[in-house]
């Protein structure tokens, strides 16, 4: 039983957005309430901590208007949902699946709840298609596959919101028709919102594209239900009418900050810098909805981005976060500074899946090849710069000389893109190919 059609009058506490609620003794976690002020004005919440008959409510939206007496709190006994149906596409939504884009709901099929469902591991499938992003640095050095999850390490002032709407607008899967891309904004500033939305009105983009944005004078637990939101549409695409969907999250530090808000306001002990300790499977239980289901067409990949405070990878949201996904993509501040675009520093980057989305019948069977010589010439480009700063450029070797050269065309023509540019893979390759042979490297 829960406590489904239960109204209690009168808070025992509130502070913030969180409401005290005592005399509950059915309460879920999580299960949405319906908070009335004394002002006649009802507001949405969802129970975030339960301790004996107490409940503990975040209150979506202002509280202004709410007082310990006369304000009443009615349970529904329902988790969140969100509805589901083939019209999402091209629609801009908030973190609890209402339109922000001035239009109408669109028609759902089925109300399903944001939690969703864990992915059997048995039922998984190993993600074996490429996902080309019109990058070259990712597309042939951290190659992305359907179904996997590789985050995008950044840090303030790095052009990754760019990037991100760069990727929205411009990936997809060679050979796949049914391809959409959910882009899910948390705690987002207004400003930086609008942006997206603007390139989200392009009519190519738009077309295949489901937004879901918190901002950030949201309350924190709307920011935690937004990429639950998302992925719940996502499920539905992917598993449901069997498309490939591309999922870009930014930011989730954001995420990771909202979270500890609401563990402070349930009084709950911090751990590592004042984060809950359930920090990790609060992430995994996002990443892990990313993946392949055997039997099903379709699948769900996940771009997260991440700012790393003070450009810390030691800090607990990336730290967590590496142990779950499959890889990483880091942005580096010093190829910004030298105007490279995307500035993605190569020997950091990692793709644990990209061997089983590249070679013959994918990109093109020297595509391991070319990505391994690469690799091994621009490890011998940082090491031939570092003597270069010690000793000077006359002091090095021949062969050093020839790197640093292979280092500054390496960025000037393999690394930066204009503005716009999108390479497809067969392009990427042709310019790893003239580089390789004018600068008289020998393919492994």
């Amino acid at each position: 039983m829960t406590a489904s059609g239960l109204t209690v009058h009168g808070l025992q506490r509130l502070r913030g957005p969180f409401a005290s609620v005592r005399g509950v003794p059915r309460a879920a976690l999580y299960e949405l309430v319906e908070v009335t002020g004394g002002d006649g004005d009802r507001r949405e919440g969802r129970v975030v901590a339960i301790t004996g008959d107490t409940a503990i409510v975040e209150v979506l939206g202002a509280t202004g208007g709410l007082d310990l007496d006369s304000s009443a709190v009615r349970f529904l006994g329902r988790p969140a949902t969100v509805g589901v149906g083939p019209e999402l596409p091209g629609r801009v939504l908030d973190a609890l699946g209402r339109p922000r884009d001035g239009l109408p709901p669109p028609v759902a099929v089925e109300d399903r709840p944001v939690e969703g469902m864990p992915i059997n591991p048995a039922r998984r499938e190993y993600p074996r298609e490429f996902l080309e992003t019109g990058f070259s640095v990712i597309d042939a050095l951290n190659t992305i596959t359907l179904g996997q999850k590789l985050p995008i390490f950044t840090e303030a002032g790095l052009p990754h919101d760019r990037m991100a709407r760069a990727i929205v607008e411009q990936a997809r899967a060679p050979g796949v028709e049914r391809f959409v891309v959910v882009f899910v904004g948390l705690g987002l500033p207004r400003e930086v919102a609008a942006e997206y939305q603007s390139a989200f009105h392009a009519v190519v983009t738009r077309r295949r594209t489901i937004m879901v944005l918190s901002l950030a004078g949201e309350s924190a637990t709307e920011r935690l239900m937004a990429p639950r939101t998302a992925l719940t549409i996502a499920e539905y695409c992917a598993f449901d009418l069997g498309m490939h969907v591309l999922v870009v999250m930014s930011d989730i530090t954001n995420y990771g900050e909202a979270l500890r808000e609401v563990a402070a306001g349930r009084g709950e002990v911090p751990s590592r810098k004042g984060y809950p300790g359930y920090l990790y499977s609060d992430l995994a239980s996002i990443f892990e909805r990313a993946g392949r289901i055997r039997g099903s067409p379709g699948s769900i990949t996940q771009l997260p981005i991440l700012t790393m405070p003070a450009g810390d990878m030691t800090h607990p949201i990336p730290d967590l976060t590496g142990y779950v996904t499959e890889g990483q993509i880091v942005l580096d501040r010093r190829l910004h500074a030298r105007g490279v675009y995307p500035p993605i520093a190569v020997l950091p980057s990692l793709s644990r899946l990209m061997s089983g989305g590249i070679g013959a019948g994918r990109t093109r069977e020297d595509h391991a090849a070319i990505a391994r010589t690469l690799y091994g010439a621009c490890a011998k480009v940082e090491r031939a710069r570092a003597l270069e700063a010690i000793v000077g450029r006359r002091e090095l070797t021949e062969e050093e000389q020839r790197y640093l050269d292979f280092g500054d065309r390496f960025e000037r023509e393999f690394l930066t893109q204009r503005e716009g540019e999108r390479r497809t893979i067969a392009e990427t390759l042709h310019i790893a190919d003239s580089l390789i042979a004018d600068c008289g490297l020998i393919v492994d």
